[in-house]
Formats: structure tokens, C-alpha cells, sequence
């Protein structure tokens, strides 16, 4: 599966912003996917994940309350609207996919910037 994610950009704090992650390859049916960030010299961090069957979510962190994950199963896309921006939150989003019979995220999109300014 291929993950194709977009929608970074610059915004000022307590703006909003979406992100989009198309995939392509194959149907996602019993996959999660998820919505990741990473600063420089941090690890990777997970954002909030949904399930592609049912819609279950989950966040973490500081995105509890603030973002919202979604998925549009015609289009194949998985969203991620970001709201009440923080400078925190400035980081690269990576949008990851994994197979329902697998233990991690095996498959993830090329990252979008995200900056946030204060």
C-alpha cells in the first residue's frame, strides 16, 4: 500500500488545519491507521489511530480534545483536523497503516510539515 499524505503548512496559533493521507494498492478493510508526528531529535509519536471498519478512535496526548481523525472509505482517505493550534505542535505528521494481522504500523506516507507560530 502506498500512503500519500498532504495538507501541512504554516499557520498562526489557535488556527486550524487538515491533513489528508490518500492510500492506494489495496483496500484497507480490517486495517488501522494512524496519525503520527515527530520532531527533530524526538521519536516518533502517536496522534490518534482509527480503526477502517468501525471508525473506533483513539488519541493521545495533547490531541485529546483538539483533533479529530476521520476516514472517508470511498475515497480511501484518512483525515486528521487539527484545531486550537499550538507552537507544540509544530512537527513533521506521518500517516502510518497497519495490516490487521500485523503487530506494528508497517506502512507509512513521506510526512507533511506542520509550523505553528505563536
Amino acid at each position: 500500500v502506498q500512503l500519500q499524505a498532504s495538507g501541512g503548512g504554516l499557520v498562526q496559533a489557535g488556527d486550524s488545519l487538515r491533513l489528508s493521507c490518500e492510500a492506494s494498492g489495496r483496500t484497507l478493510t480490517n486495517w488501522n491507521m494512524g496519525w503520527f508526528r515527530q520532531v527533530p531529535g524526538k521519536e516518533r509519536e502517536e496522534v490518534a489511530t482509527i480503526t477502517w471498519n468501525w471508525g473506533t478512535t483513539i488519541y493521545y496526548g495533547s490531541a485529546k480534545g483538539r483533533f479529530t481523525i476521520s476516514r472517508d472509505k470511498a475515497k480511501n482517505t484518512v483525515y486528521l483536523e487539527m484545531t486550537s493550534l499550538k507552537p507544540e505542535d509544530t512537527a513533521v505528521y506521518y500517516c502510518g497503516a497497519q495490516p490487521g494481522s500485523a503487530r506494528q504500523y508497517m506502512y507509512w506516507g513521506q510526512g507533511t510539515q506542520v509550523t505553528v507560530s505563536s
